[in-house]
């Protein structure tokens, strides 16, 4: 595809950056996405891009999984007002602290971290759980939410792609499949996690701001502001039973398992994310709403209303995931990801083939704002790679899930960091602004280890 195909994403990240407006840069994006395609098909410019904006956003919704997602994102929105309006949060932070299990900002963030990294079935569960057990820990301990979403964010997608033990090792694991290779796709795959570099530092350097309390940057700036602002944090609904928080808690992470046993036919890794994630959540809110009723907590009605408020609260971020589901798909039919891999150039010298797949990787993930899309793009690229030059196959698998990772924790379009956005909550813009200088960190470390794995590999 021709070199233009890379404005949409641009137009949305500098609208982004320079009107702090995520949805209306996901609007105009999709629009020049589909103005470009209608400008190459047969319909007139303003019929096929504004009958292909609608049609497109119809098409991706319509999708079973993509609905599946939408539909999540606001029935949580449901569980989280049960639990936060039930004084459950507060009886649970009551709990750990006088058990001494969060008696420190350290011991808070490990737990958080702990509770992302022991979630790691799904990606989006991982996040809220760790979400809905900090939220008033944070708040306890005068913590912003922006360090909440940066933990559960660079926690949950790391950990998910280097335990493999999911729907993430199936996916990759379905993509390898489809060659022959010296060696199987299992051990190219488990092989990768030692190289998955940018996955591995980003969960270190988590852990260095949780152990040492340094936040730095954007990051620390919003430290500093809540500090400044104590006088105006809410308490929320006094404490009442802790089983209201954890009761829901477990039925959302107990019935996750079971519904990925059962939608993967008796095998986890095999299991539907997006079906598990619903039927949990869906599962988890129903449990929330009987346990207030049967408590005399809250009428019928009133839970009611409580529900739908909470669902009200998301509609915003709902909307920012359709539309960034809906630019991948129109992003994935203009090309963009296909020219941006086009750029790995066939004259690298061969010690720069690895980085440079990272570094494709990460832009792919970053202009489109999907990592699962940058691996189906980019890992038919490497392994035809792999097979002509002899190249590290783990290696080459690596650094193509770390630049997927990267990409997409750097990317004010993608869908994980609106849900973590969603389960901190945090403003999604303050979430990209004071995560985003770790990532790069992390990234500028990940092209230096795949810079020194590859002289001393080839």
């Amino acid at each position: 595809m021709a070199w233009y195909s890379i404005l949409p994403p641009l137009i949305a990240i500098a609208v982004v950056f320079w009107r702090k407006e995520v949805i209306i840069a996901l609007i105009l994006a999709l629009v020049s996405s589909e103005f470009l395609l209608a400008l190459h098909g047969q319909q007139s410019l303003i019929a096929g891009t504004f009958v292909g904006s609608i049609e497109r956003v119809i098409e991706v919704a319509t999708s079973a999984g993509n609905s599946r997602i939408l539909i999540f994102s606001i029935v949580i929105g449901a569980l989280l007002a049960y639990i936060r309006e039930s004084g459950g949060v507060a009886a649970t932070v009551n709990m750990l602290l006088n058990r001494g299990v969060a008696k420190s900002k350290r011991q808070v963030g490990l737990l958080t971290m702990f509770t992302g990294t022991a979630v790691f079935i799904e990606s989006n569960m991982s996040v809220l759980t760790s979400g809905i057990v900090a939220r008033g820990l944070f708040d306890k301990f005068k913590m912003s939410r922006a360090r909440l979403a940066y933990i559960i964010d660079s926690t949950s997608a790391p950990v998910c792609i280097l335990i493999l033990l999911n729907g993430w090792g199936a996916y990759v694991l379905g993509l390898l499949s489809n060659y022959e290779l010296e060696q199987s796709a299992v051990s190219i795959l488990w092989g990768s996690v030692a190289f998955n570099f940018y996955a591995i530092i980003a969960l270190l350097i988590v852990l260095y701001t949780i152990v040492f309390d340094k936040v730095h940057g954007p990051m620390r700036a919003a430290e500093q502001e809540l500090k400044h602002h104590t006088a105006e944090i809410s308490s929320g609904p006094s404490a009442t039973k802790s089983r209201y928080m954890l009761i829901p808690l477990l039925t959302l992470i107990v019935s996750m398992i079971g519904f990925m046993f059962w939608t993967g036919n008796g095998v986890l890794a095999n299991g539907s994310g997006s079906k598990s994630v619903l039927y949990a959540t869906i599962l988890a809110s129903t449990v929330a709403y009987l346990l207030l009723l049967t408590g005399k907590r809250f009428s019928h009605h009133e839970l009611m209303d409580v529900g739908f408020k909470g669902m009200g609260e998301l509609l915003p971020l709902v909307s920012i995931v359709l539309l960034s589901l809906t630019l991948g798909a129109s992003l994935k039919e203009l090309g963009t990801g296909t020219f941006v891999a086009s750029l790995v150039g066939d004259y690298l010298p061969i010690y720069l083939i690895v980085p440079v797949l990272f570094i494709t990787g990460a832009i792919m993930s970053f202009t489109t704002g999907t990592s699962w899309g940058t691996f189906a793009i980019l890992i038919p690229i490497g392994v035809p790679l792999i097979q002509a030059l002899g190249l590290p196959p783990s290696l080459v698998l690596g650094a193509i899930l770390s630049g997927g990772i990267f990409g997409d924790h750097c990317s004010p379009i993608s869908d994980t960091s609106a849900v973590s956005a969603l389960a901190s909550g945090c403003d999604l813009l303050t979430h990209v602004k004071t995560q985003l200088p770790y990532a790069l960190v992390g990234g500028g470390l990940a092209i230096i280890c795949f810079f020194i794995a590859s002289l001393i590999m080839m």
